[in-house]
């Protein structure tokens, strides 16, 4: 790789340096700007009144972001490994709605645009947010090792509902909303989750009663699967790394801090070396 490349790569791939951070910051900024155009286009007097200016915006927006693909594909040893990438195919899928409408005129592509949204996942490199990655591997673990006891922990939950379900609709019945037992269990869910839409509401002293005792036992009920999880990660707490340099071989971007070459295929992080 030549230094022009290099240079490409480590303002576009790697957020430790001031280039590389800035880079990122102003490509989630425009993430953000197109991801709200797009929003607002859908809005019926906004697109007709200022439709000229959204589209200038959109086609400015899209060509930078072309640019930026093609500056992807080419500073790397193997573009093939970003273009089928998670970010490589978001990253096309963000840029190309808009060729699309030059082909098929008047087709709406807005949903498929909102696709830029999940571009601002870069920001767990930029600002070295990274290290919540590992500490969402560190909680995926913690849920596995707890998935016995939370499984049986839900399974009460739906017993209880099914209980409560069923009392209500023997208590309440039909005249109050609950017609069956079904609609009867899908209320006590909704209620013991704290969500209460309220089309379906008991009317009587007893109905009222086991109600508010749900209620209060919904906001327990959140808290026992927290202590769960927390007593596991307690137990299995480990340091996270949170270095973001990417490899330019393999594109490999999970390194332990201070490393010098890549875990995975073995090149030097730095490729002038």
């Amino acid at each position: 790789m030549n230094k022009t490349r290099q240079k490409i790569h480590d303002v576009i791939y790697e957020a430790d340096t001031p280039a590389g951070k800035a880079f990122d910051i102003l490509l989630i900024l425009v993430i953000i700007i197109s991801v709200v155009l797009v929003a607002l286009e859908t809005v019926g007097w906004i697109n007709e009144k200022y439709y000229s200016i959204l589209n200038i915006a959109e086609w400015t927006i899209t060509i930078l972001f072309t640019i930026e693909y093609i500056l992807r594909v080419i500073s790397i040893h193997h573009p093939k490994k970003y273009i089928f990438s998670f970010y490589g195919i978001t990253d096309l899928l963000a840029t190309i709605p808009k060729y699309i409408t030059l082909i098929f005129i008047g087709v709406q592509l807005e949903p498929m645009m909102a696709i830029r949204a999940l571009r601002i996942l870069r920001i767990f490199r930029v600002l070295h947010i990274s290290r919540y990655i590992g500490e969402s591997n560190f909680l995926y673990r913690s849920l596995l090792v707890s998935r016995a006891k939370i499984i049986i922990f839900l399974l009460f939950v739906l017993i209880m509902c099914i209980l409560f379900g069923t009392l209500m609709y023997i208590i309440e019945g039909p005249q109050a909303g609950f017609n069956n037992i079904p609609e009867s269990i899908y209320w006590c869910i909704s209620t013991i989750s704290t969500v209460g839409y309220g089309d379906i509401v008991p009317l009587t002293g007893m109905g009222k009663f086991l109600a508010s005792l749900l209620m209060i036992l919904g906001y327990g009920i959140i808290a026992v699967p927290t202590g769960i999880i927390s007593a596991e990660m307690v137990q299995s707490r480990k340091k996270v790394d949170v270095n973001t340099r990417v490899c330019a071989e393999c594109l490999c971007d999970s390194h332990k801090d201070n490393a010098i070459f890549c875990h995975q295929c073995g090149s030097h992080l730095d490729d002038d070396k």
